[in-house]
């Protein structure tokens, strides 16, 4: 099965291996991302920006395109699901959004109105190769080791748009965790803002809320965490003090679980 994808900009550059893990993992499972070309921006202020009808241009762009590939549109990054399913879900079911959009669109001959569907890389682990599917292809087990799923609040609010899980007692990643082997571990912060986006307005407010979030993990005794969000995973890295703890990539964890990892 072949997916259209959107990588986003942090996959593209600092993370690029990352992307790669994902590629070669979908290979191993039976599924291909075929990228987008020319894809820009999904424009990552949408959640500030919600009035703001230019943003939403690259991420309809790129729906359009999806569409007319006849794929479904997925990507791995949850800052990037989050922006591309909302803005979907406006042109669907926002008539002045719609009409604006189109307006803008008219010169690049593109018109739309929601027809393309969203998915999260996990949704299709989940949803389309099964869990089973996932556990059967692990040469690697993350046996013994004890795993932190880290959500943040990109990949699940608002609930009612994304639908991709309860956005109060997720099991998406925990269900990832013990398809590698591993052994989920559960606390308090794993669903809570980790204050990226304040980053430049008050650095107190991501460092205050990293230590938050690391400090429950380690208490309920985590080796490490697990997460879908490029922007969170630098967040906790950067701000992560003292702690003791790893912030990993979920393509990473599925690579090495899959025995590709060597092979970026």
């Amino acid at each position: 099965m072949t997916y259209s994808y959107f990588p986003g900009c942090t996959l593209k550059n600092k993370a690029l291996d990352l992307d790669i893990y994902a590629r070669k993992s979908a290979e191993a499972l039976g599924f291909t991302l075929e990228e987008i070309p020319e894809w820009q921006c999904c424009g990552g202020e949408y959640p500030m920006a919600k009035d703001e009808i230019a943003s939403k241009l690259s991420s309809v762009r790129a729906l359009a395109n999806a569409r007319d590939s006849g794929h479904d549109l997925v990507t791995l990054c949850s800052a990037c699901y989050n922006v591309l399913k909302q803005v979907n879900n406006d042109v669907a079911t926002d008539e002045n959004v719609a009409f604006k959009v189109n307006n803008y669109l008219k010169q690049d001959e593109i018109e739309y109105h929601g027809e393309a569907k969203v998915v999260h890389y996990l949704e299709i682990l989940r949803d389309v190769v099964g869990w089973d599917k996932v556990k059967a292809a692990v040469k690697k087990p993350f046996t013994g080791k004890k795993i932190g799923a880290y959500y943040g609040c990109l990949l699940l609010r608002p609930g009612k748009v994304l639908q991709l899980d309860d956005p109060e007692n997720p099991q998406i990643i925990e269900d990832f965790i013990k398809a590698i082997g591993g052994t989920p571990v559960i606390y308090g912060q794993r669903n809570e803002c980790c204050g990226a986006y304040t980053m430049f307005e008050d650095e107190s407010i991501p460092k205050n809320r990293t230590k938050k979030i690391l400090s429950n993990a380690e208490d309920m005794g985590a080796d490490f965490l697990v997460t879908s969000c490029p922007l969170c995973r630098y967040n906790l890295i950067k701000n992560k003090g003292d702690s003791k703890l790893d912030v990993i990539y979920f393509t990473e964890l599925l690579a090495e679980a899959l025995g590709l990892k060597e092979e970026k």
